[in-house]
């Protein structure tokens, strides 16, 4: 597998936030999100096998693991060994996917946290909403949330998909285009059954969410 890097952090987002990390970053994105903050995964990145990371792992100490990208599922036979091998050894494993891949094929046992593509992203259309058929309770759905438009749309989507009756739905502010407060002020106004999603790593880190 192409691995762009792993380390140990606090988780930042999702439900799982505040709780330390293993995150394995897999090299390789087929979108171009425009409030994307990992370009660096686009190619950086060097092969190591699935025995390497799963050894990575153990020697990290830490019961909570993030696979995420750029998007993981660009490497999909390997993917689903990486998770089932460290699902099988007691991980509670995460995996973060654009949403433009489908996820029908992924080890039942991991936290999917599956990206839907606002309009304001640029990728709307690379949607796959099939997705939604496979999500589980445990699943997250994840809406960055670049403006006004962008909130109404994803409102309209939780309505026609019912997605808050199947798991938990995270919106989260795309960082310097909508300011938290006021999408906190949407969602009250609205009283959407949604989580605001901050990414945490930031205010604690900075924009470098591996804290080292």
């Amino acid at each position: 597998m192409k691995i762009c890097e792993q380390f140990i952090s606090i988780q930042g987002e999702a439900s799982y936030a505040g709780l330390p990390c293993t995150f394995i970053r897999l090299t390789g994105c087929n979108l171009r999100c425009s409030y994307c903050d990992t370009r660096y995964a686009f190619e950086e990145g060097s092969e190591v096998q699935v025995d390497e990371i799963v050894a990575y792992v153990r020697t990290a100490g830490v019961s909570l693991v993030e696979v995420t990208g750029g998007e993981p599922l660009l490497q999909r036979p390997e993917l689903l060994t990486l998770l089932s091998r460290l699902i099988d050894a007691g991980y509670t494993v995460l995996i973060e996917t654009n949403g433009s891949l489908s996820i029908k094929d992924v080890d039942r046992r991991a936290v999917v946290i599956l990206d839907v593509k606002t309009p304001g992203s640029g990728m709307e259309a690379r949607n796959d909403l099939s997705n939604f058929l496979y999500l589980k309770p445990v699943d997250e759905v994840k809406f960055v949330i670049c403006s006004r438009d962008d909130y109404v749309w994803a409102r309209d989507m939780l309505s026609e998909h019912a997605l808050t009756a199947c798991c938990t739905v995270l919106f989260s502010p795309a960082s310097g285009m909508v300011d938290a407060r006021k999408l906190s002020e949407w969602i009250i106004e609205d009283r959407l059954p949604v989580r605001l999603n901050l990414q945490m790593h930031k205010y604690i880190f900075g924009i470098n969410e591996r804290g080292v």
